[in-house]
């Protein structure tokens, strides 16, 4: 990227900035009188934003889950039992862009009263792609579960965003939030799903999004071992979608 392009993206970035704080009028953070842990934030935030790189690979990732599951429908005709899709929620279906961009222009750490906030207002945007896939996927009778560690206050405005913007089968029986604030992992969520359904996707922006396996690797090499190890489910049964805001471990 030659500096003319960089320099003409942060111009366009911090007009995204300054859009998201006169949309949402007097935002008030409760964090403004600590230091902000978020030096490397701002340009990834850029890059999520203002990249046209980040909305092609969300397009191909969509667009290979889509082939993944047509496979799968043409391949597997005889077997009985219903469908699944699982995807994740934040960076993955839903764009919280606006609010990392606010979190950067009031130099905020991140914190659960501004996060559910934001959420309630039901503002996020979607990733693209995301609805076309998985209304796609309802048509075809695969049942699309949301696994998310949003927590039950957060759970109403959660649906609301969702149903707003279009995705399927939004109910309190597909969107499954974190219920036990001590216990992060996805893992009985997934389990609940596939006791009744064949999963045949899993889409997700962070590794823990897929397994507990990846859940259990806590350091960088570890993780970069078990995303190694698993090499053959990604573009096949995993679906990354790319969010340069998470922090390596």
């Amino acid at each position: 990227m030659t500096t003319n392009i960089r320099q003409r993206a942060r111009k366009q970035w911090l007009g995204l900035v300054l859009l998201a704080l006169v949309s949402q009028g007097t935002f008030v953070t409760t964090s403004i009188a600590q230091q902000a842990d978020n030096q490397y934030i701002e340009g990834a935030v850029l890059w999520q934003q203002a990249s046209g790189e980040r909305r092609a690979l969300s397009y191909q990732a969509f667009a290979l889950a889509r082939m993944m599951l047509d496979r799968d429908l043409r391949m597997n005709r005889r077997i009985r039992k219903p469908r699944a899709v699982i995807v994740d929620l934040d960076e993955t279906i839903l764009d919280n862009g606006l609010n990392e961009g606010m979190q950067v222009r009031n130099h905020v750490n991140f914190n659960q009263k501004d996060w559910t906030e934001w959420i309630n207002r039901a503002e996020a945007t979607a990733i693209p792609g995301s609805v076309e896939f998985l209304r796609y996927a309802a048509a075809r009778g695969v049942t699309v579960f949301y696994i998310t560690n949003r927590n039950d206050i957060q759970k109403q405005g959660t649906a609301t965003n969702l149903k707003k913007l279009g995705f399927p089968n939004v109910d309190d029986q597909t969107l499954l939030v974190q219920t036990d604030p001590k216990n992060s992992s996805k893992e009985p969520r997934r389990q609940s799903v596939g006791a009744k359904y064949r999963i045949v996707l899993l889409m997700g922006d962070d590794l823990n999004d897929f397994s507990e396996v990846f859940e259990e690797s806590t350091t960088v090499d570890s993780r970069m071992a078990a995303a190694d190890r698993y090499r053959d489910q990604f573009g096949k049964r995993f679906i990354m979608l790319p969010n340069a805001t998470l922090k390596a471990y």
